[in-house]
C-alpha cells in the first residue's frame, strides 16, 4: 500500500466509484421511490468497497470537471457508435447477399490505466461487429465482422479511434 491510502484504498476512489455505480443504478431503474434510492446507495457502496478494497485498479479513479466533460463525451460516441453499428447489422441481415471482410486486428492502445483499458474493451465488445478476443497489457486483440481496409494502423484507428481520445482524458 503506499502512503496515503486506507485499508479500502484512496478515499477518492471509493467515493467517485460508489457516486457512479448510483448514477447508473438512478438511470437503470428510473425510481425515486425511498426504497429504491436506499437500495441504490446502499448497494452501490457495498460494490463499491468490493472493487476498490480487492481491485486496486478501481482507487485509482479521480475526479475533475474536464474529466466529467470527457466522461460525457465519450458515453455520447459511445451511443452514437452503438447505433451506428446496430444499423450496419441490420444491413448485413436484409441484404440479399452479405459482402463482409472479417478480420483479427492487433490494437495497440495509448491508455495507461487498467480501467482506461477495460472501458475501451467493452466499448469495443458491446459495438455489434465487433469482438475483443484478448486483451494483453497494452494490446487488444479484436475480432471484426467487416473491415474494409488492410492496412493496421488504419484498421485499429477505425475500431478504438472514436473512444480513445476521451478515454484517455478520462482515465488515463
Amino acid at each position: 500500500m503506499t502512503p496515503g491510502n486506507h485499508a479500502t484504498g484512496r478515499p477518492g476512489g471509493f467515493f467517485w466509484l460508489w457516486l457512479l455505480l448510483t448514477v447508473i443504478w438512478f438511470a437503470a431503474n428510473s425510481s425515486l421511490a425511498t426504497s429504491s434510492i436506499v437500495a441504490g446507495v446502499l448497494i452501490s457502496a457495498v460494490l463499491a468497497l468490493v472493487f476498490v478494497r480487492h481491485f486496486p485498479a478501481w482507487s485509482d479513479i479521480r475526479f475533475s470537471p474536464a474529466r466529467l466533460f470527457h466522461f460525457i463525451r465519450y458515453t455520447g460516441v459511445f451511443f452514437i457508435e452503438m447505433v451506428r453499428a446496430n444499423l450496419n447489422m441490420l444491413r448485413y441481415v436484409y441484404a440479399p447477399r452479405i459482402d463482409i471482410h472479417p478480420r483479427i486486428v492487433r490494437i495497440k492502445t495509448r491508455l495507461k490505466t487498467p480501467v482506461g483499458r477495460l472501458a475501451l474493451a467493452n466499448s469495443i465488445a458491446l459495438t455489434p461487429g465487433s469482438l475483443v478476443v484478448d486483451l494483453d497489457g497494452d494490446t487488444l486483440t479484436v475480432h471484426c465482422l467487416d473491415m474494409q481496409t488492410d492496412n493496421p494502423e488504419e484498421a485499429a484507428r477505425l475500431i478504438a479511434g472514436p473512444f480513445e481520445a476521451d478515454l484517455e482524458k478520462t482515465f488515463g
